[in-house]
């Protein structure tokens, strides 16, 4: 399917094409592995934790920010 093509879809067509990729993709024997960096940066986190230099904010917080 072309980008094009996707662009001519309504929205609700949209959501139910990703619905059923979603769905197939849930149903796949065979799971992709994680890139090399996404150990690093989950490393890199707990490290933080474990420091206390990590730093929690609320949702609500979160979409505040995300909203500005």
């Amino acid at each position: 399917m072309m980008i094009a093509e996707i662009e001519k879809m309504t929205t609700a067509e949209r959501l139910e094409t990703m619905e059923a990729l979603w769905d197939a993709l849930c149903h796949e024997a065979n799971e992709p592995e994680s890139p090399e960096w996404h150990k690093d940066v989950l490393e890199e986190r707990a490290q933080k934790i474990n420091s206390g230099e990590a730093k929690f904010i609320s949702v609500q917080e979160a979409r505040r920010r995300l909203q500005e």
